[in-house]
């Protein structure tokens, strides 16, 4: 039976895939009549099209992304499938509106996508915000972030492919319109053997305003800091960091992706490597330098964690996401031609809320607008879960789910659940609190009999397996104080996993079931007895209907 369903779904993927490729194919032919009817080169017209070809083309993509049962149904989706979306970037709370960019390749290059919100939980699709015209410097538009100008304007600060880091400036209300600067790049990429090359790269850039003045971070393996008073007026200031983290390894880590920010009493940079994936620093930033005291990942080995990103939004609330690789497929650096065959690709973390306690500690907790998506409640109270015994739930089921439970683990090493699993134990994936040894695991070596998926310890599979092997589970660190109770929170959504605990640790992970039976629930508990003295769980509407 398994082999069956394992070849029945091979036989849809390739159906799905086939069916991608023509689609693909008709969408570029689309695209090609569209420029070529541009009177202006360089700026894009939209052309109103209703043909029925059109109409059926659209109806069948639709009907293709909604029949992947892979396909998040309320996290952040990109809609457009080819070359596989990635980055988020240029998040901004703009006149009453969430503003949320991201990478793409379209214009045969690297572009900015653009979607808004006005609830962080239903998104509006922009047109394509920033690309490559045929004059500009840039051969593709890399990472960067949105901040407001001293004359009110939007400024995004971007990398350009090829050129340098530049600056695009917008004032209208849906920011769709965007003017690059004459003189981008405002920082060219040094020339190879020059002194500038010594100091900085011209990458990943992040920018803000601070005493009237301009500030930017600019990323890569000698992070660093550029001044300004006009915003095409730029210098060299020094190195970003006083000092390295021990916990980091500089060997093999980059500082990519930055976003700066203050947290409470304290600075945050948030960043990647492109080796490790997600962290973050708290620290002091004082004389034009950033003073780190403490480093915390987001992303551990085995997890696809990847390019944060935030906005202070009206609130006052600092808001993240963050693109989570998708494993089914090949990195997308290595394969930028190739449509995926499912007919969309990029998924972002839920938004999430980043605070400091007032002991210092980092809290990460999923925004409350997400409880608007909850159906079906259901409740159970003082559920005692043996030493070695696993207990099923059997009115919590799913693959689309919010699980809510309060845990009294004092008297047991381990609590667990398994999710999406099998009745026969086939395919599940294990979430576990270890008291003793401090740490979540997700477990996915049984998540999928999918054999083609492999999921690699380090984010980014620039190396063969030898040196990056293949991963089966994600620990994260997290400890309970005395006495304190477990207060987990678990998001299910087809392919991803979100696990929030105690409002101090998250873990996100792809997973792939593949059997339409892997939708079960259950609890144990290892070196003692468990108590669940609350638990709840909710089906989760959809919100991306694209």
């Amino acid at each position: 039976m398994n082999k069956l369903l394992i070849a029945i779904g091979n036989q849809k993927r390739n159906i799905m895939k086939k069916l991608n490729q023509t689609l693909n194919l008709f969408s570029i032919l689309i695209i090609l009549l569209f420029l070529a009817g541009c009177e202006n080169k360089g700026k894009k017209q939209f052309v109103a099209m209703s043909t029925p070809d059109m109409i059926a083309a659209q109806r069948q993509l639709r009907a293709l992304q909604l029949s992947d049962p892979h396909r998040p149904t309320y996290h952040f989706v990109n809609p457009e499938g080819r070359g596989m979306p990635f980055d988020p970037n240029g998040a901004i709370y703009w006149k009453g509106r969430y503003h949320l960019f991201y990478i793409f390749q379209d214009h045969n290059s690297h572009s900015w996508g653009h979607a808004s919100s006005r609830d962080l939980l239903h998104w509006r699709f922009h047109p394509t915000a920033l690309f490559p015209g045929e004059d500009d410097p840039d051969r593709g538009i890399f990472s960067g972030n949105a901040f407001v100008t001293k004359d009110g304007e939007v400024a995004i600060l971007y990398h350009g492919v090829r050129s340098g880091n530049s600056i695009a400036l917008s004032n209208d209300d849906d920011l769709n319109n965007w003017t690059k600067l004459k003189s981008n790049p405002i920082i060219p990429i040094p020339e190879k053997g020059s002194p500038e090359e010594k100091l900085y790269s011209s990458w990943d850039p992040h920018g803000w305003i601070e005493n009237g003045d301009y500030y930017a971070i600019f990323g890569g393996k000698k992070p660093s800091l550029f001044k300004a008073s006009t915003i095409d007026d730029w210098q060299y200031v020094g190195p970003l960091l006083a000092s390295n983290m021990p916990d980091v390894d500089e060997a093999i880590e980059d500082l990519s992706c930055p976003d700066f920010f203050t947290l409470g009493n304290k600075h945050a940079l948030l960043s990647i490597s492109h080796s490790h994936g997600a962290r973050i620093y708290l620290g002091d930033w004082k004389d034009n330098q950033f003073y780190p005291e403490s480093h915390q990942r987001m992303n551990w080995l085995g997890g696809t964690n990847f390019a944060p990103e935030t906005l202070l939004d009206n609130r006052g609330r600092r808001i993240m996401w963050a693109w989570v690789l998708d494993r089914r497929e090949k990195l997308h650096i290595q394969d930028l031609q190739e449509a995926p065959p499912y007919g969309w690709s990029g998924t972002m973390t839920l938004p999430r809320v980043l605070s400091l306690a007032s002991d210092g500690t980092l809290l990460i907790q999923p925004v409350e607008e997400l409880k608007q998506l909850r159906t079906n409640p259901r409740v159970q109270r003082n559920i005692e879960v043996g030493d070695g015994l696993r207990l099923g739930l059997n009115d919590i089921e799913g693959t689309e789910l919010e699980i809510a439970a309060t845990v009294d683990m004092s008297g047991a090493t381990t609590f667990g659940l398994k999710v999406m699993a099998s009745p026969g134990g086939e395919e599940e994936t294990i979430i576990e609190f270890n008291r003793t040894e401090e740490n979540i695991t997700i477990d996915f070596a049984k998540s999928s009999q999918d054999t083609s998926i492999k999921h690699y310890k380090r984010t980014m599979n620039f190396m063969t397996e030898e040196v990056n092997p293949i991963a089966t589970n994600q620990v994260a660190p997290f400890k309970l104080g005395e006495n304190e109770e477990l207060k987990i929170q678990i998001f299910i959504d087809r392919s991803i996993i979100e696990v929030f605990a105690n409002g101090r640790q998250c873990v996100t992970q792809r997973v792939y079931p593949t059997r339409p039976d892997s939708r079960g629930v259950e609890l144990f508990s290892k070196g003692g007895d468990s108590r669940v003295s609350l638990l709840r769980a909710w089906d989760v509407s959809p919100t991306n209907h694209w």
